[in-house]
This record gives structure tokens, C-alpha cells and sequence, in this order.
């Protein structure tokens, strides 16, 4: 590819080695767009990119021993005297990566419908709600979020919320190949602060909730720069739909470029839930409402609690303006299933039980207050800690476990380099705070074993912190471990029995 086309949409200076320069760019071939140095090869165009470990910039001189046409760079390189490759320079190499890759790929964003979400909490889950509904009325929709990326049948691990933006515009591509017209991915907070999302216009940008998450070291530096960064994909999507309900909404869409809608309970939604009821059978949870204003229909969704109706809400919204029917878009809430996500398991008639992400103080209080509108004749609440992290997220969520649930099972999770039954005691110190009832079992499959044999009639369970992990990370392995895999081996131990 040409790099004048690769360039067209950015402003740069270009420069001969050391010179002041200008470069001839107009005939000048790139084989291919590298930002890691181990990657280079003769002819490419050598993205320096500035992490927390490594920056590219100080390998600019190898960049173009190796055969680099051209480097990018955002401030002074050491290059030998007589050398004769291209540096572009830019404002921002990460800001220039996102449009290069999009041009590299020949802009796949033009031929899809796009939708992003951003928000503290319900990306996943309506991301996946949002795909079933336009696949439930023909649609071809891949999804790129937390757990996975979905390219028609096939399903790549994540490695990021969102990935950056050459994987971004290379998963868009392939989609493009593989028939796709649409995609919905989550957009988290540092994808827009480090421009991994940027290279485009979505066509739909979605605003679910925000709190206090994601600040500190290598993150956001306060909660009004992590309100600012949400915000940055209402300046580039055509249409927002936001969460009315939210308190912070207006501080987050501040200076909105976009057209915008809304949804939620109040009554300046444009969307609104109306005659909400709470469904319980024997291992099952999930609400029933009806919607009024934009749009009139009943929905049913088997998950429980108002959060699921505001996930409900926004992918109904998101459907309606795609063009979905009111019995496909109820349709694919019937069967609303994302994987580590209020995932119901059925064990026994007696008694419901799930498995949750929640992994922090706050989705687990979220999560425990919510169920107890179930009124479950106990709340029982398995979970432990992951290790080298933060022992106050232990602390708090021991307290939390303990003010809200009626019964804690105190067991591992990835303890990594830590050890479990000290990473346990940190736990119980926050349970000590509480006059919570507590049982520590360190073996996460026997833990799961005692909750089932000792459920009771009308118990809700829930097994909290691994969701959708398939693995237990101890000294740097991560061995196998499944949870509906160990619900299964209990089962079966216990018929043998």
C-alpha cells in the first residue's frame, strides 16, 4: 500500500533521517504496519509506541537497521547521521496507530454497523444481548468485549476489554470477509483515553452507568478523568443512548457531539420500564416489564434484578433503531444467556444457584442487594480473593459478603504468587466486622461441594469472582478449572454416594 493513503487522514511532518527535509511520500510502498520490534521486516512502516515497560521510540536506529521504510514518532529519535529512512512525526503515535490501521485494512468500520458501550458495569452482558437480537432477526453481528471475540463461528480469547487498535481494525477486517453487516463491542474507558477506538465514526455509541472504578497507577488518575474518558465516545458516534437514570449522565455526555436518545424508570427517559415484576422458579431468577414511550412492548428476560432491565432496555433501544421487530427483539430476551454472567445452573429443584463475575466490593454488593429482592429463605455467597492484588478489595468484600449475605463460603481464587489461606484471613478480616456467619474451605471444589450438599429449600447460591474464567492462576500456572465443570463432577460424586 501506498503511504500517502496510509497518511491521508492524519496530520504529520515528515523528515529524512536527521534532516529537516520533507520526504517524496508519494510513491513510496509499505509492506506492513509493526509496532512490535520483533516484527519488523524490510519495507514496513515501525509504529514507536510508548508503553509502561518499553518504549518503541528507543529502537528507532534498529527499526531501520532491520529494513524499516519508515518510522512514526511523537518525539526525538537517535538515528545514525547518514540515515536515509522516513520519519512521520505526529501529535500522537497512538492516535496516528488508529488511523494507519484503519487505512491498512481499507476502513472495515465503513462497511459495518458499528456500536460501542462504555460503562462501569453491564457492557458484557449487553453486548451479548445486543448480538442475539440482530442475529435473532438475520443479521450477521460479530462482538469483540471482555471474554471474547466473535468472528461468525469462530470464538477468539480476549486478552483485553478492547483490544488495540491494529487488533481492533484487523478483527473488523476479518469480520467484513466473514459476511458480518454489524458489530457490538465493549469500549472501555483506557481503550478511549490510549485512542485504541479511534480510526472511526460508530454508528451507535451506548452510555450504561458509571462509579468510582479503574483509578490509580496506570489507570485514571481521578473519577473526573475517568467521567472524561467515557465521554469521549459521545465526539465519535453518530447516536448515544444513554442511561437516564444515571446521575452522573450529564456529566459524562458533556459536550456531546451526537444525536442522543434514552432509556431507564424515569419519567425523562425516552424509553421507559413500567410494571416491573420478579420471576422466581425453581432454579431460575428473572423479571418481567413492560416498556412505554419510544417504543411498547412486554418483555421477559431470565436474569434478575433492575440492573438486567437497564442491560434489557439499552440492547431493545439499540435493536429498535437497527430495525428489529418487537417479536424478534423479545425473542432473543427469552433466551438471554451470557456465560460468567448471573449464570443460572440448574443443580436442584430445592434450591437456585449461579455463577457471577462479581469480583470487587462493589458488583458484589450490586449483586447480593439485588437477589435479596428474591427474598430467598437464605443468601449464601461463596467467593474468594485474587492474589498480588489490593488486600482492601478483601477487606471489603469479607464486610460486604457479611452485611448482605446470610451465609459465606471463604475459598481460593487465583491466589497467584500469594497463599490462599492468607489471602482467606483477609477475607475474614472484613467478615469479622459483621455479624455475618462464615464457613473457610480452601479447595474451591470442595467448597461448592459443601454449599450444594447443605442447600435448603428456597436458597439462592451464588458462586462469585471467576464467571467466565475456565482456569485457576497458582505461581504463575494456570491450571484448568471450570466451575459448571466442578458442579458437574459434584453431582455426579454425590450420586454415587
Amino acid at each position: 500500500m501506498k503511504i500517502k493513503e496510509i497518511l491521508k487522514n492524519l496530520d504529520y511532518t515528515a523528515f529524512v533521517g536527521n534532516t529537516d527535509k520533507a520526504a517524496n511520500l508519494e510513491e513510496m510502498d509499505i509492506t506492513a504496519v509493526v509496532r512490535d520490534n520483533r516484527k519488523i521486516v524490510p519495507g514496513c512502516l515501525f509504529i514507536c509506541i510508548e508503553g509502561a515497560n518499553f518504549d518503541g521510540h528507543s529502537v528507532a536506529a534498529e527499526a531501520f537497521e532491520k529494513g524499516a521504510a519508515c518510522i512514526v514518532t511523537e518525539k526525538a529519535v537517535d538515528v545514525p547521521a547518514d540515515c536515509e529512512g522516513v520519519i512521520i512525526k505526529v501529535e500522537s503515535t497512538r492516535y496516528a496507530m488508529a488511523f494507519i490501521s484503519a487505512a491498512w485494512f481499507g476502513h472495515p468500520a465503513e462497511k459495518l454497523k458499528t456500536i460501542g458501550i462504555t460503562g462501569t458495569k453491564g457492557k458484557t452482558t449487553t453486548t451479548y444481548l445486543i448480538r442475539n437480537m440482530l442475529e435473532n432477526a438475520g443479521h450477521k453481528c460479530g462482538l469483540i468485549g471482555t471474554i471474547e471475540v466473535i468472528i461468525g463461528d469462530e470464538h477468539i480469547h480476549s486478552e483485553n476489554t478492547t483490544p488495540e487498535s491494529y487488533e481492533l481494525q484487523e478483527y473488523m477486517s476479518r469480520m467484513v470477509e466473514a459476511g458480518c453487516d454489524s458489530v457490538v463491542m465493549e469500549v472501555s474507558s483506557q481503550a478511549l483515553m490510549l485512542h485504541r477506538s479511534q480510526g472511526f465514526i460508530y454508528d451507535i455509541g451506548i452510555f450504561t452507568n458509571i462509579e468510582a472504578d479503574h483509578i490509580g497507577p496506570n489507570e485514571h488518575k481521578d473519577f473526573d478523568d475517568y467521567m472524561h474518558c467515557k465521554g469521549l465516545l459521545f465526539k465519535q458516534c453518530k447516536l448515544g443512548i444513554a442511561n437516564a437514570d444515571d446521575p452522573r449522565m450529564k456529566d459524562v455526555l458533556e459536550g456531546h457531539t451526537c444525536e442522543l436518545t434514552t432509556y431507564g424508570f424515569s419519567e425523562e427517559a425516552d424509553l421507559r420500564a413500567i410494571n416491573l415484576a420478579y420471576m422466581h422458579k425453581p432454579g431460575e431468577l428473572g423479571v418481567l416489564f413492560d416498556t412505554d414511550g419510544d417504543i411498547s412492548l412486554h418483555a421477559q428476560v431470565p436474569t434478575p434484578g433492575r440492573f438486567s432491565v437497564y442491560n434489557a432496555l439499552c440492547a431493545i433501544d439499540v435493536a429498535k433503531h437497527l430495525g428489529c421487530t418487537n417479536d424478534q427483539i423479545t425473542d432473543a430476551l427469552k433466551k438471554a444467556h451470557v456465560k460468567g454472567r448471573i449464570e443460572m445452573v440448574k443443580v436442584s429443584d430445592e434450591f437456585t444457584m449461579m455463577i457471577d463475575y462479581a469480583h470487587n466490593a462493589m458488583a458484589l454488593k450490586s449483586l447480593l442487594s439485588t437477589l435479596r429482592d428474591y427474598h430467598p429463605t437464605r443468601l449464601i455467597c461463596l467467593f474468594g480473593c485474587g492474589g498480588n492484588r489490593a488486600k482492601s478489595r478483601r477487606f471489603e468484600m469479607g464486610e460486604v459478603s457479611g452485611r448482605i449475605a446470610d451465609f459465606t463460603i471463604i475459598t481460593s481464587d487465583n491466589p497467584r504468587f500469594e497463599d490462599p489461606i492468607e489471602i482467606m484471613k483477609d477475607i475474614e478480616t472484613g467478615m469479622k466486622k459483621t455479624d455475618g456467619e462464615y464457613i473457610m474451605i480452601e479447595d474451591r471444589k470442595e467448597a461448592i461441594k459443601y454449599a450444594i450438599e447443605h442447600g435448603e429449600h428456597g436458597d439462592i447460591i451464588v458462586l462469585a469472582g471467576k464467571g467466565h474464567e475456565d482456569y485457576q492462576e497458582i505461581k504463575g500456572v494456570k491450571y484448568p478449572m471450570d466451575e459448571r465443570v466442578l458442579i458437574k463432577e459434584i453431582l455426579e460424586e454425590i450420586k454415587a454416594e
